[in-house]
């Protein structure tokens, strides 16, 4: 990074999750690491901050902005199984409630049970048979140079990315976004925060069974397809809005969501 005009020194955070503390959820979590390293930033203790842009809220800390997504990485889920098949009635491991609902209405013959722990923690247990698949996003699974022996990418038409999967998010403290701002890949970001609003509009985070993509072409016109999903497979709200503005895009999706049932779904898994 020097040879960008870069002067950066790396710190290693440790926080109350890698020391053992448990949440009941894997949205708490997850929001447990993010909050630590967010506070760390508001208070001095390290100048920028890269995340995850799926484990990020769907607003910005005070004081805090998201300065720079760079060009986004694969976008989409991957299916791993053992042997390369999925047979009937197979046993699947995944705590999302997004992928449980899809894979569901795919494959309405398997069971999904909940599997938690780290990439290779999922693996092993694919890999000694506690469940026969697990469903892991791909650029996680690029960016740790890890490639499985079977690994099949899911259709995007049948398994939605969940809000800002595969783009990273990189924060700042506001007023210090400029030299940070050269990493920004302009289409990932504006693609994330259509993505990110949709999640906002609908007043939930990581955890709801939400799926959003945005694409932006070459003149700007922003594509976003967003789905909301019932955990059990059953049924199923889908919106697709176009807009060369982010924020409309998001709200135009939003409505056809409301108008089509999702509030109904995401009162009963948050309430």
């Amino acid at each position: 990074m020097r040879d960008q005009g870069f002067d950066v020194e790396l710190v290693e955070m440790v926080t109350s999750g890698d020391r053992g503390a448990t949440v009941a959820d894997k949205a708490g979590l997850k929001g447990l690491f993010v909050s630590e390293i967010v506070r760390a930033l508001q208070d001095g203790e390290v100048d920028l901050a890269v995340h995850s842009a799926k484990d990020l809220p769907s607003e910005d800390p005070e004081g805090i902005v998201v300065a720079a997504v760079p060009l986004r990485e694969k976008p989409w889920d991957v299916l791993i199984t053992r042997d390369g098949v999925l047979p009937q009635g197979a046993v699947v491991g995944t705590v999302s409630l997004r992928r449980r609902g899809q894979l569901l209405r795919m494959r309405p013959d398997v069971t999904v049970v909940d599997l938690r722990g780290n990439v290779d923690t999922r693996l092993s247990k694919v890999a000694d048979g506690t469940v026969d698949a697990t469903l892991l996003a791909a650029a996680g699974l690029s960016r740790l140079g890890i490639e499985p022996e079977h690994a099949e990418a899911m259709d995007m038409d049948e398994m939605v990315p969940a809000p800002g999967q595969a783009c990273l998010a990189i924060q700042t403290r506001v007023g210090e976004e400029q030299p940070v701002s050269l990493l920004d890949h302009a289409a990932s970001h504006t693609a994330f925060h259509a993505e990110r609003r949709v999640m906002d509009l609908l007043g939930g985070g990581c955890a709801l069974p939400l799926g959003a993509y945005a694409t932006v072409d070459a003149d700007g016109e922003l594509q976003l397809r967003a789905a909301v999903f019932e955990p059990d497979g059953s049924t199923l709200v889908r919106a697709d809005a176009s807009s060369d503005d982010p924020e409309e895009a998001a709200q135009l999706a939003y409505e056809q969501l409301i108008e089509g049932g999702a509030g109904d779904i995401l009162a009963k898994v948050t309430g």
